[in-house]
């Protein structure tokens, strides 16, 4: 096997469990050692393709965590495309449907989340890489797509403050499948994927109601 080839899979080989243990315990908790047995390989290894521990992680959501987070934001724009006209529900609902039934496995689907829900809940190396990447960019195209349907009041913050709203909520049926089963009886197929979407729209419409215009 050629040296080029054989470096592409050591390091990808290397990201796979470095990802795997980040979600799992977070930054702070993972030892490279861990990374460099789970990995089959030797510090040298990691030293060679990043640098540090902190370069690996940086990369893992450099090249795994934001491209799946756009492949999220292409199944929204999708989604919504397939609307005849744009409406606020439409947005919801698009948005909804990408993330609860969009084009990330169950395994793909739970890694992402571990690995934001640790770096939004203790802000570290990669939180600004989201930021700057994928959350403004997105919060700034859904207030546009919005804007048209609220009132000519609403500022900037608040603008800002239902978006995250939106989000937080599917997020949330999102990552909290076990106790949502639970609680419900209900598995997460696709009745029942469908059923939440619903109810997210209607959710999200009710607390949106208060900014919207007369007869949007």
């Amino acid at each position: 096997m050629a040296r080029a080839q054989k470096d592409i899979i050591s390091k990808e080989r290397i990201l796979d469990k470095a990802e795997a243990l980040f979600a799992e315990k977070g930054f702070h908790a993972v030892t490279v050692r861990e990374i460099t047995r789970a990995a089959r390989c030797n510090l040298a290894a990691v030293n060679y393709y990043f640098g540090n521990k902190g370069n690996l992680y940086l990369e893992v959501f450099r090249s795994r965590m934001i491209p799946r987070a756009r492949r999220v934001q292409s199944g929204f724009r999708d989604a919504l495309s397939a609307e005849d006209e744009t409406s606020l529900s439409g947005i919801v609902n698009a948005l909804a449907t990408a993330v609860l039934k969009g084009p990330l496995t169950d395994d793909e689907r739970l890694r992402h989340s571990q690995l934001m829900i640790r770096e939004m809940s203790r802000p570290g190396l990669a939180t600004d890489m989201l930021v700057d990447e994928v959350i403004k960019p997105l919060f700034g195209e859904v207030a546009g797509m919005l804007r048209p349907f609220l009132a000519e009041g609403v500022e900037a913050e608040r603008m800002m403050l239902n978006i995250a709203s939106i989000f937080a909520m599917v997020s949330y049926f999102n990552f909290a499948r076990l106790p949502i089963m639970r609680v419900t009886g209900q598995e997460y197929d696709d009745p029942f994927k469908n059923r939440l979407v619903e109810h997210i729209v209607q959710f999200c419409l009710t607390g949106l109601a208060m900014n919207m215009k007369e007869g949007a």
